[in-house]
């Protein structure tokens, strides 16, 4: 009798061993499969934006330009000051203050291939945009630059838009009445736009008389059809040096 109660009692002992490897690898598999769907969650977290903003560019692949974002009417009227600083060049690396948020105009650097910036690229992120200084030499030889701001760079939206209108621009013809650009402003370049505005427009031009003038163009979201009579209206042929000092396909 004592033999088979000690048999029984490692009996149960055995059993009860068992269900616990049992419930541990139970909550093995658990924990196993939370971490796996924890990892799937942050890797398809970390990709929605990319892809997102993937399938944002193509669904503009065959709209034109004036079909891109809002109405012209998100837009002011464009508004238009004397300008000065053609053929001033100040050394590369020389931080310059521009009074206007964004600058239409003033002194600039002027670095063979760098400043003015090559046409190639029309869209930049505050992570590879050339300096301020740069673009503004690019101004002097017929660029219009749309500026988009923090809320303009954090609206997957208004992103979209910004870049669908760069691409519908971006041609490497050689007479370059396609020379645009797409760049951000942030905070620490200068005044936030005027309130409510994220999208500017700006221009450098010269009139029949030889006086220069710097243009803008405030809007509340982007307009391709803006941005397109923008362009029409301030051609890069009215620039004080309209296709000079730069190669086209560079």
């Amino acid at each position: 009798m004592a033999k088979q109660s000690k048999s029984d009692r490692r009996a149960v002992v055995d059993a009860i061993r068992k269900q616990q490897r049992g419930a541990e690898r139970t909550r093995g598999y658990a924990i196993v499969g939370v971490c796996a769907f924890v990892a799937l969650l942050i890797v398809g977290l970390a990709a929605y934006q990319p892809i997102k903003g993937w399938l944002d560019d193509r669904k503009f692949d065959s709209v034109a330009l004036a079909d891109v974002g809002k109405a012209p009417s998100v837009c002011q009227k464009p508004t238009t000051v004397k300008a000065d600083g053609n053929q001033q060049h100040e050394p590369t690396g020389t931080q310059i203050d521009y009074p206007d948020s964004p600058p239409a105009f003033g002194p600039h650097w002027n670095e063979p291939g760098q400043a003015p910036v090559p046409i190639h690229q029309r869209f930049y992120t505050e992570d590879n945009r050339p300096e301020l200084e740069e673009l503004v030499h690019n101004l002097e030889h017929g660029f219009t630059i749309l500026w988009y701001d923090d809320t303009a760079a954090n609206n997957p939206s208004m992103l979209a838009d910004v870049k669908s209108i760069a691409a519908r621009l971006d041609d490497s013809d050689t007479n370059n009445r396609y020379s645009f650009k797409a760049v951000p402003w942030t905070k620490d370049d200068g005044d936030a736009f005027p309130s409510g505005k994220h999208i500017a427009l700006t221009a450098w031009t010269v009139d029949s008389a030889g006086d220069q003038w710097g243009e803008w163009q405030y809007c509340s979201k982007p307009s391709g059809e803006a941005v397109q009579d923008f362009m029409a209206k301030f051609p890069y042929t009215n620039a004080p040096e309209p296709i000079g000092g730069y190669q086209p396909g560079a």
